[in-house]
């Protein structure tokens, strides 16, 4: 909790400072050319940048953050007849830390997506913040999650825990197996390491292929995705690719490949949207929703959870993904 409500007197300090600066500059001005400057102006400007910043961290603090909205989208490309309206539901970035004493919400959250009757659920990574200990009192809600043909999921960068300082790279690297061992089997879900599974409907089948989180913009603290690896003997098919970032979508698979879906998270839309803008597009130029080149599709989630305890515009969401 220390971090978020360092976050939170930082900004604060800096939105009292930017009058209190601005008013020292026009002191100076009017020194120089002759005039007096009143500080009311300035004081009271101070005052209501402080007041609406904590209203809105409130706000998303005990309200943003605990709303979902279900994103419905319908996408057409190369896909067997067996395959048509597929249903596909997208969840990312649960980042558990966040939901200590919220279970009832994340229980709720569980039965939106099980109400959806999807086919398959993908999970696009950063199930925790910190540590694999976050999973366990959320064990039994998330193994319910349904769906016919079960959850398949990919890790994020903070599954491989770079930010957790005080582990030693042994450590990390245990503490990183048992978020993998817990997702297979206490989950129960299909997590994929630059591998892929096969689908089938009768004679018909897809592939879906998860990478390691591999970040090539502008925060490319894990990188070790192996795309090849996980296409390997899925020539033909129509392939759906879970990674991690977005980036890696621009970098690797479009236009290089013939993957006709990729499904990202990682960008939480900056937990940050007003009027339908987000902070986040000036990092990722793929940062929240559906994208499209050359007839292959990218589809950013922008979560459930988030790194800091707030969300102010970028409501958590569900995607429910139509294959037409």
């Amino acid at each position: 909790m220390r971090f978020p409500l360092l976050v939170f007197w930082l900004f604060s300090l800096v939105l009292l400072l930017l009058p209190c600066l601005a008013f020292l500059a026009a002191r100076a001005a009017g020194w120089v050319l002759g005039f007096g400057v009143s500080c009311r102006g300035f004081v009271l400007a101070a005052i209501l940048l402080v007041a609406g910043w904590w209203l809105l961290y409130f706000y998303g603090h005990c309200i943003g953050r605990f709303r979902c909205e279900v994103r419905r989208v319908e996408i057409a490309t190369r896909v067997p007849r067996s395959f048509r309206g597929y249903r596909i539901v997208q969840i990312s970035d649960l980042h558990l830390d966040g939901w200590r004493g919220h279970a009832d919400v994340l229980r709720r959250r569980v039965e939106e997506i099980n109400a959806l009757c999807p086919d398959l659920v993908c999970f696009t990574g950063d199930l925790v913040s910190l540590s694999a200990q976050e999973i366990e009192p959320f064990v039994p809600i998330l193994r319910g999650i349904r769906a016919r043909d079960g959850v398949v999921s990919v890790l994020g960068n903070h599954d491989y825990l770079p930010y957790a300082r005080q582990l030693t790279p042994k450590e990390r690297m245990q503490e990183v197996e048992r978020i993998i061992s817990t997702q297979r089997e206490q989950l129960g879900w299909t997590l994929l390491l630059n591998e892929h599974i096969t689908v089938a409907r009768g004679k018909d089948s897809i592939a879906v292929l998860g990478c390691e989180n591999h970040s090539v913009g502008v925060h490319p603290v894990i990188q070790r995705g192996n795309l090849k690896k996980a296409m390997r003997g899925t020539d033909g098919m129509t392939r759906i690719l879970l990674t991690h970032d977005p980036s890696h979508w621009r970098a690797e698979v479009v236009g290089q490949t013939d993957i006709a879906l990729t499904l990202s998270g990682h960008t939480h839309a900056m937990q940050l949207r007003i009027l339908g803008y987000t902070p986040s597009s000036f990092l990722y130029p793929e940062c929240d929703g559906l994208y499209e080149e050359g007839g292959q599709w990218l589809h950013v989630n922008i979560g459930l959870g988030g790194t800091l305890p707030m969300r102010i515009g970028a409501t958590p969401e569900i995607t429910l993904i139509t294959l037409k």
